[in-house]
């Protein structure tokens, strides 16, 4: 359990941080940031402003070109995330960091064994993590494997393995990216309870209401520079923004009257099996018209992936069909459904939306060899291919030096918005966009918000699958919630639910009527 303490000095205390890249690039340029024991501090700034480097540098992920940490006044080197871990700073990645086939406790205690004799004590190992695990309720049995747990579970286990190995300052990578209303909830309520025993907790999010809800502090970044730090009593969401991107911002979107046409995406009676030839998607009908904007709610987990590798092309159908504006994809290459009119922007952007080791120019033509305005005398025009990508890195506001620098050195944001980029400009007539602006500070967000209504409303269909509930609320002309597989709802006016009934269908506490559902495919517009 944590103690709480009476010191005044800071618990944490960046002095001038630096850190400059091999082409001479700041990342961080001076920046002071300091930590009060007992605070929820947000650390907040558009993509590529260097908050994942300075998060990396006080956990020992990366060396600072200059200034110095101090812990409780006195100066500390990290060489590894092991040192920061020693100083009892603790990190809980966006991606996790669990190994799947290892139980709860395993993953939890997983190089800080407890021995006994020469050997691991096993009986004292559960003892300890059974007791950390009360804090957070984790219902299932320790033993567990990870790879089997729901998303929000998982995450418990990140923080407890954190708390674990004596974390007393802990990093937050965007958590509740994944997370349901109710997970949410449960989440904030567990931190402030740490937080009034004593635990340090930075916040990193892009989800501004969040940080305005659960924070004591924030810290803006912009540009490599800390902006200013502020309580957040002092500021509404609408300032926060200001700061961050360096002017006026509001959030507000004018989605206007769009005129549905034909159907573009039919999918019918739909199954996939997984593992002992279980479903794991199960006989799914919906479809998605020209004009019209689908969103996707769900635990992750739920089949959504599944359901879209099953689209896209990605993974064999075991049952049903899909038909891309008439055509049906059994049997058909990828090529053959982006001629049909597909565009695709995937969740994981760096192992299926972008080949890291190429250029950002090279990443943004690889979906556009057959543009004959890129070709000069049946070649590839190395001119035309640049003055294209530099036009759409302008255009999508990508965040770089040059569209010669290999995409792998781009921040996570700056990445997402190169797909997004290629992507919206395919001439699609029917985009599926799967986390879009995960990872996408609020200004990048709204403008991709913005390109999809305009695409919409030019006669695109879009099929939106989304973690964010105020993205889909925002976007959606109607939401198709999944649980388990199957549709649990189909929320015709997303306008009258609110989040926590939405979340309800989520976690599969209710379900539609098999006629209510029926409305995804059948209701005529």
């Amino acid at each position: 359990m944590i103690k709480k303490g009476n010191s005044t000095v800071p618990i944490l205390e960046a002095r001038n941080i630096s850190k400059v890249y091999g082409n001479g690039v700041y990342a961080n340029k001076n920046i002071c940031f300091s930590l009060n024991e007992g605070e929820i501090h947000a650390l907040v700034g558009e993509n590529g402003a260097g908050k994942s480097t300075l998060m990396k540098i006080l956990f020992g992920m990366e060396k600072p070109s200059t200034g110095e940490i101090l812990i409780k006044g006195n100066p500390v080197v990290f060489s590894s995330p092991q040192d920061a871990m020693k100083y009892e700073v603790g990190m809980v990645h966006q991606h996790f960091k669990l190994v799947d086939p290892l139980s709860i406790t395993e993953n939890v205690v997983l190089g800080y064994e407890p021995m006994k004799n020469g050997l691991i004590d096993r009986k004292t190992a559960e003892e300890k993590v059974k007791e950390i695990t009360k804090i957070f309720d984790i219902r299932e049995d320790l033993s567990t494997p990870v790879g089997k747990l729901p998303v929000g579970t998982k995450q418990k286990v990140e923080i407890v393995k954190a708390l674990y190995r004596g974390a007393k300052i802990l990093i937050l990578d965007e958590p509740t990216a994944v997370l349901t209303p109710q997970e949410t909830v449960e989440l904030f309520e567990k931190l402030i309870q740490l937080k009034n025993e004593g635990l340090t907790v930075v916040f990193i999010s892009h989800k501004l209401r969040e940080v305005k809800q659960i924070t004591d502090r924030i810290s803006v970044i912009r540009r490599g520079e800390l902006i200013e730090t502020f309580f957040t009593k002092d500021v509404t969401e609408q300032e926060i923004s200001a700061k961050m991107v360096g002017t006026t911002y509001t959030s507000a979107l004018d989605k206007g009257e769009s005129k549905l046409t034909e159907v573009v995406l039919d999918v019918k009676n739909i199954t996939s099996k997984g593992l002992g030839d279980i479903s794991v998607v199960n006989n799914m009908s919906f479809t998605v018209r020209g004009g019209q904007i689908i969103g996707i709610a769900g635990v992750e987990g739920n089949g959504q992936n599944e359901l879209i590798e099953m689209i896209t092309g990605l993974r064999p159908i075991d049952g049903g069909s899909v038909k891309i504006n008439g055509m049906d994809t059994a049997g058909k290459s990828i090529i053959q459904l982006r001629n049909a009119g597909l565009s695709y922007i995937p969740s994981d952007r760096i192992d299926r939306g972008l080949a890291i080791s190429m250029t950002i120019e090279d990443n943004m033509i690889a979906t556009k060899l057959d543009q004959k305005s890129l070709y000069t005398n049946g070649l590839l025009s190395r001119s035309k291919i640049r003055s294209m990508s530099e036009k759409l890195v302008k255009e999508y506001l990508v965040r770089c030096n040059s569209v010669e620098a290999e995409v792998g050195m781009l921040s996570g944001g700056n990445m997402q918005k190169v797909v997004v980029a290629r992507e919206f400009t395919q001439g699609a007539t029917l985009i599926i966009a799967e986390q879009p602006t995960r990872g996408i500070d609020v200004g990048a967000a709204k403008f991709i918000y913005e390109e999809l209504i305009k695409l919409r409303n030019q006669g695109c269909a879009v099929l939106l699958v989304s973690a964010d509930l105020e993205e889909l609320y925002k976007l959606s002309d109607h939401i198709l919630v999944m649980y388990n597989g199957e549709i649990s709802a189909y929320i015709k006016n997303p306008s009258e639910v609110s989040e926590t009934e939405l979340g309800t269908y989520m976690l599969g506490v209710k379900k539609q009527s098999a006629e209510e559902i029926k409305g995804a495919y059948y209701e005529k517009e």
